[in-house]
């Protein structure tokens, strides 16, 4: 497998991810496979979702990685404004810990601080969902590099520290993976760069025998979406029993899917992901002049990321 499959594998996986376990959001643990008993399923709608109609993981992903793109780099305010434009023109779904914050009106470097001072509650999810575009495109400058960027990227609507680490591990592991190398092995020397300050528990959610029954806090919450996507990598053998197991965990099932498909896309490639999936998957852009993204254009962004990096 070549870094181009890996890198589109982790961008468009984590799409199919989203628009897979969204029909299943906030549903019990087997669900899922209740529904689909050979294990693996389609694309089948519901909950408010067309069949591979992708949420506002997929969304934002696009936007973070449009922006690196047309600005040339890491351009905090360009994201932040596309963040904004696209809360304002009212998506279907969009976390509350990112809408109060994209909806404050404070500016983007002081937004999610102040939420986080009046809250004291920000540790969701919602900037590990995002993070495909952002991990590969920065994948090439190194693991110091690729961290750092995920934490600013996650601080734009993230206050606590605690999603800042996550999503700079989960950057981190798609580096190993784009690269050639093994992200559960990487694991152990990637907690090493974690902040001191949330090493003990990033290392406590990502020990090899820890399970999603061990998780204190909902899916939704940071530390138990990355542990039960790397959890679903470690103990699948494909990129399609990955995201099954992710999905049927329950919950929040798009997010925790979606981070798993970036994971298994990046470790097995895109051209494990079945075209069953991918036929129908389809990204709306609220706020973007009605722009619909597809399986193409996915690529198309993926590929572009990885080549200028």
């Amino acid at each position: 497998m070549n870094r181009i499959d890996s890198a589109v594998g982790a961008v468009l996986g984590s799409a199919v991810g989203d628009a897979l376990g969204a029909p299943f959001e906030f549903g019990l643990p087997g669900v899922f496979r209740e529904r689909f008993p050979d294990g693996v399923g389609e694309m089948c709608g519901g909950g408010g979702w067309d069949p591979g109609e992708a949420t506002d993981d997929t969304q934002m992903a696009v936007l973070v990685g449009e922006s690196l793109l047309d600005r040339g780099g890491l351009d905090l305010p360009d994201v932040f404004d596309r963040f904004r434009r696209w809360a304002a023109a009212e998506p279907k779904d969009i976390g509350l810990q990112t809408e109060a914050v994209l909806g404050s009106g404070d500016p983007w470097d002081t937004a999610a601080a102040l939420h986080f001072q009046v809250n004291g509650r920000a540790a969701g999810n919602g900037s590990l969902m995002r993070a495909a575009t952002s991990a590969v495109h920065f994948a090439a400058a190194g693991r110091e590099a690729t961290m750092q960027a995920a934490r600013r990227i996650a601080a734009l609507t993230h206050g606590d520290a605690a999603a800042w680490e996550g999503t700079a591990i989960l950057h981190e592991l798609v580096r190993v993976a784009l690269d050639g190398g093994d992200p559960l092995a990487a694991i152990p020397a990637t907690l090493e760069h974690v902040a001191a300050a949330h090493r003990a528990r990033w290392a406590t959610a990502l020990t090899p025998d820890w399970h999603p029954d061990h998780a204190t806090e909902f899916n939704g919450a940071v530390w138990p979406c990355l542990a039960s996507a790397v959890w679903a990598l470690r103990t699948s053998p494909s990129f399609e029993t990955a995201l099954a197991a992710a999905v049927d965990l329950g919950g929040d099932t798009d997010t925790v899917a979606a981070v798993t498909g970036t994971l298994a896309g990046a470790v097995h490639g895109a051209t494990a992901i079945p075209a069953r999936w991918t036929q129908p998957l389809h990204v709306p852009l609220p706020g973007f002049s009605g722009r619909v993204l597809r399986e193409a254009d996915l690529r198309g962004l993926a590929v572009a990321l990885v080549s200028v990096a």
